[in-house]
């Protein structure tokens, strides 16, 4: 499996174990100090010693490129901190198909909103549904009952006793 991080780094990582095994230091070391398998630094000085320096050049990443870039990533996760109204959306709920339409607007990128779902949940956000408030909800009158209404109703229970036999 891959190791995360960009092609370039894993160069400059498989360079650099070379680089100190070739110094002196052991291929254990040097895999402990890189956080790697000592057998990939014993591979690494083999493709070396085989092929020269510009065998551990960095290898194109294969699969379909990226549509958006780290920066336009980043770009879009500030946006989910601020509200959608300043965006022009109605109403105060984010959803895959309202931040394809703005990357769509912005970039003109197409994303679909199934690929966008599966993106934000790999960055921590969940899937949020917001509480139904009836219009005619009124929390004072909600308060009131609760301070006369409920009390009388909880002691008329304790009064009349247990109601199994």
């Amino acid at each position: 499996m891959r190791n995360k991080g960009a092609a370039v780094e894993l160069e400059h990582r498989r360079c650099l174990a070379v680089r100190r095994v070739l110094e002196g230091y052991s291929a254990e070391k040097v895999a402990d100090f890189l956080g790697v398998d000592c057998r990939s630094v014993r591979r690494w000085v083999a493709t070396v010693r085989q092929g020269g320096w510009r065998a551990l050049a960095a290898q194109p990443v294969p699969g379909r490129p990226r549509k958006l870039t780290h920066t336009q990533e980043k770009i879009m996760l500030r946006w989910l901190k601020d509200n959608p109204t300043e965006f022009g959306f109605a109403t105060e709920l984010w959803t895959a198909s309202r931040l394809a339409q703005l990357v769509e607007e912005e970039w003109d990128v197409a994303l679909h909103p199934r690929s966008l779902r599966r993106w934000l949940r790999s960055h921590d956000f969940t899937l949020q549904k917001p509480e139904r408030v009836p219009r005619e909800r009124n929390p004072e009158v909600i308060a009131a009952w609760l301070a006369t209404e409920w009390p009388r109703i909880k002691k008329k229970r304790i009064d009349k006793g247990p109601t199994w036999s």
